[in-house]
């Protein structure tokens, strides 16, 4: 599948505004892969297709991941948004036999992580987390992370994403303490 196609049904299938925030994460997904020397043709097209899932409503995100078997912990069955991201590789399969692994992976966690993350992987999570449509305390600070070093922009992050869900009084998934601990561990140490 080539840029164009992607981004023909992406527009089809999103909201203004997600197709708008779906731009915004390939173009920094590209200049976060030419800054780390990674395919800059794939990080686009990942990040043009990483949210395919996010208009689908929870119940059936839900329905998907049980008989897909995509379900990691209860959290996701208690908050089935963050089904999305799982979903939506799947569906790039199934739907639109895309069968590049490191793109269907990308998608897939681009929203909770992996403690098992590849560079590209990396770059799409940090992309949707910093793209120009974005604006929250700390964006700045890590999208200069995120051109710098991509380990400590993970920890940092995750560090904002943790924070936003207690401020919130949101449930956190495991997997964000747990992808968090594993990044954190990973930093070089004095």
């Amino acid at each position: 599948m080539n840029e164009n196609e992607a981004l023909q049904i992406i527009k089809f299938r999103l909201s203004p505004r997600r197709y708008q925030h779906s731009l915004g994460v390939a173009e920094t997904a590209r200049q976060l892969a030419e800054c780390y020397q990674i395919d800059s043709h794939k990080a686009y097209l990942s990040g043009i297709l990483h949210d395919y899932a996010k208009g689908i409503p929870g119940p059936e995100l839900l329905a998907i991941a049980e008989e897909n078997h995509l379900l990691t912990d209860e959290a996701e069955r208690l908050v089935p948004d963050l089904l999305h991201a799982p979903v939506g590789a799947h569906l790039l399969q199934e739907e639109l036999d895309i069968t590049d692994e490191e793109l269907l992976a990308a998608v897939a966690k681009h929203t909770l992580g992996d403690s098992h993350m590849s560079p590209l992987e990396q770059v799409i999570f940090l992309a949707d987390m910093i793209e120009p449509g974005r604006d929250y305390p700390g964006m700045e600070r890590l999208s200069c992370l995120a051109f710098r070093d991509l380990q400590m922009a993970m920890v940092y992050a995750f560090d904002l994403t943790i924070r936003y869900c207690v401020e919130q009084g949101r449930l956190i998934h495991p997997r964000s303490v747990e992808v968090r601990n594993k990044f954190l561990l990973s930093l070089p140490r004095d």
